[in-house]
């Protein structure tokens, strides 16, 4: 076996002891409740009890019977989960303790391992500015480990990023109705149209990940600054206050915009960093959806 591949494997096998306990202890309660009973089959009615939801009566047949009967669902069990990854050259960015992309592979293999749990197919698109490839939805160890591989070794053909380029493929490519994480900066030409239309037929998470320096440059003096997408660089002088400010109030607006989009678009939202773990911030949406039911 040769050295590379046997090093990729190590790292595979990795961030599947670490992120594997993690669904198994953490997210599976909470990801069954956040995201499971979206599809609900009418399955038959019995007579209301006391306690039982108001909205579940079955109004046809109590006006037939003269006597309250209520509605009864089974879950649509299997769930198919889409992992909608961005591999642009922003995405290698991170001074803290992680790059972008090593939190983005984290990420995607807690879910997938919440996924399988449940039972669930799990596929993944990876993008940049185009379609870089597709995994199509499947079960099993086997497959997620196969895209846990891909997450850490997968080489882009591009460096740009289009995240409306991703949303109408997989509008396109995923018929049946799914749950979508996408993991991007969202550092990206306008997408809210292509956001709203695969929200009508999918549910949508938008899991922004970010570098705490990218949005608040700390006191460095001269330093080169290349843009990973187009390869530019550029000096910046980090030592006057007003280029700080003005990167900062950038930062803050392109944030705030994007959270209005997604609030617009009417899909859940978090942001995590490459300085914090990302239990807390999947633990917060997972409850908040939960709160929702």
């Amino acid at each position: 076996m040769a050295k590379d591949t046997k090093e990729l494997l190590k790292k595979v096998r990795k961030i599947e002891i670490k992120t594997r306990g993690l669904s198994n202890h953490l997210f599976s309660g909470e990801y069954h409740s956040a995201f499971k009973g979206r599809g609900m089959a009418f399955s038959e009615v019995r007579e209301y009890q006391l306690g039982d939801e108001i909205r579940t009566i079955d109004w046809n047949v109590t006006a037939r019977f003269n006597h309250p009967y209520v509605k009864v669902f089974d879950e649509e069990r299997e769930l198919t989960v889409m992992l909608m990854m961005d591999v642009s050259g922003s995405e290698n960015f991170g001074t803290q303790t992680q790059q972008k992309q090593d939190l983005a592979t984290e990420l995607c293999a807690v879910l997938a391992f919440s996924a399988i749990q449940n039972n669930d197919k799990v596929g993944v698109i990876f993008f940049s500015d185009k379609i870089e490839k597709f995994i199509p939805p499947k079960k099993g160890r086997t497959h997620i480990l196969m895209i846990i591989r891909e997450l850490i070794d997968f080489k882009p053909e591009n460096k740009g990023t289009n995240v409306a380029v991703a949303l109408k493929y997989f509008t396109s490519v995923i018929k049946k109705k799914c749950t979508a994480f996408i993991l991007s900066d969202f550092i990206s030409p306008g997408f809210e149209d292509e956001l709203k239309i695969a929200n009508k037929k999918h549910d949508i998470i938008a899991l922004r990940l970010y570098d705490k320096h990218e949005e608040e440059f700390p006191n460095l003096g001269l330093i080169p600054m290349k843009d990973e997408e187009t390869g530019e660089l550029l000096w910046v002088n980090t030592a006057d206050e007003h280029v700080r400010q003005a990167f900062k109030a950038d930062a803050l607006k392109r944030n705030g915009m994007l959270k209005e989009t997604f609030k617009r678009s009417g899909v859940d939202f978090t942001s995590v960093g490459t300085h914090e773990s990302y239990v807390k911030p999947l633990m917060t949406l997972f409850k908040k959806r939960e709160g929702r039911r």
